[in-house]
Formats: structure tokens, sequence, C-alpha cells
């Protein structure tokens, strides 16, 4: 651990989960990270939000089939009432319904509770930056989700499919790289360890990209790529 990184304002990071064991395991977990600073533990999503209100997390760290309030629900009302907690969900649900429910929530991020430990690290650290964050096989049921929702409906009012397509034509072949690992789920942290980039490059990258495809999000980018068959 750098001390910049050590020096500077730790993450504060809420645990919701309503099994005492895995709170605790990661508690010990993010502890030790010196950038890191477990604030509270919540085991239900009522006590989420209320704790989620009153100590106004960085980062939630989010289950999903909890008693009382369910995750999604938590998520639903502290990403409306705190814009600056953003969340990731930890769980052992996969069905592509709780995963999209999860994204359409508010969640930035869907790991599941076989993930690394340095997986979860990257996770609280990357939607701290404002990154989504999905595995390879939670992106897959979100892309596919997508493409059959594609497939049902008319095309999205907001833009032409042919001007995706010239925009995504446009681009140069590092940045249609790069493009194929965000559809993939892959952080910037990822992309630039595969691409032998420096991290703040891939960043770049990526907002050049958005702002090329005129996206919103890193979602939008993966969907647009599937649409046009550039990722497969």
């Amino acid at each position: 651990m750098s001390s910049e990184r050590a020096g500077s304002q730790r993450i504060r990071v809420l645990i919701i989960d309503d099994q005492p064991l895995v709170r605790r395991g990661l508690v010990l977990m993010l502890s030790l990270e010196a950038d890191m600073e477990v604030i509270g533990e919540a085991g239900d999503g009522v006590e989420a939000v209320d704790m989620a209100r009153r100590l106004r997390p960085d980062v939630a760290l989010m289950d999903l089939h909890m008693p009382r309030k369910g995750g999604v629900a938590a998520t639903r009302e502290i990403t409306a009432a705190l814009p600056q907690t953003r969340v990731l969900v930890l769980t052992t649900m996969e069905t592509e319904q709780s995963v999209f429910d999860a994204l359409r929530a508010g969640a930035l991020a869907y790991l599941l509770k076989d993930a690394t430990e340095a997986e979860v690290v990257e996770g609280v650290r990357a939607v701290h930056r404002g990154e989504s964050m999905l595995t390879p096989q939670i992106a897959r049921k979100v892309l596919d989700q997508f493409r059959r929702l594609s497939e049902l409906a008319p095309r999205p009012e907001y833009k032409p499919a042919s001007n995706d397509e010239d925009h995504i034509a446009a681009l140069n072949e590092k940045e249609t790289k790069v493009l194929q690992l965000i559809a993939e789920g892959k952080s910037n942290k990822q992309i630039a360890g595969l691409l032998f980039l420096a991290e703040g490059t891939v960043k770049n990258y990526v907002s050049r990209i958005m702002e090329k495809l005129h996206a919103e999000s890193r979602t939008e980018l993966a969907v647009m790529a599937l649409r046009q068959r550039r990722v497969s």
C-alpha cells in the first residue's frame, strides 16, 4: 500500500448482510486495507436504510436475500436518498432477474460471494470511483437480458441504430478493444492490466468512447456494442 493512498481519506463502508459470520469476515478483510474503514453493519434491509441515512457511507456492500426488506428494495431507497452512496451487491443470487433488478435499483457493481478477496476489495474501490463492475458471468446475464429486450421492444427513441453503427465504426483499434472489454464487465484496472496501459489512460479512453458514442453509462456502451454485433 502506497503512503499516498494510506494517507488519503479512507473509503467509508457499510456492510449489509443477514449472516453475522459473513459480516464479520468482511469487516476483518476490509479493515486490513489502509484506504478503507468499516463504519457500520446492518443485518436486514430496514436497518440498512436507517444506518445509511444516519452514517452516509461512501459504499454500501449489499446482500440481496435478507429479512424484513430485501436488498433490491434497500438499494433503491439508499440510492434515491443518498446519491453519493454507491452500492456494491455481494450475494449468492445469480438469476438474471435478480441481477437486472439490482442494477435497475441503482447498484453499480454485482459480485457473487464466491468472488476472491481481491475482487471484493477492488470492487469497493471501483464503485467508490463511480465505475461499474460485473464479474464475467454476471456481465453475460446482463447482456443476454438486454439482447432479449432489444428483440422484443422497438428500438430506443434516444438514438437510431444506424447512428450507433456509424459512431462505433469511428472508434480506433484501441478504443474498440476497450469497448469490448467494457462489454465483458471489466473494470478500468482490469482493462489496464490486459492492455498494458496505465489506469488513468484507460479512464481517458472510456471518457472519449462515451463522448463519441453519446453514452451515459458503461452499461449503455455494452448494449450499443452488442446491438451492432461488434462484441460477441
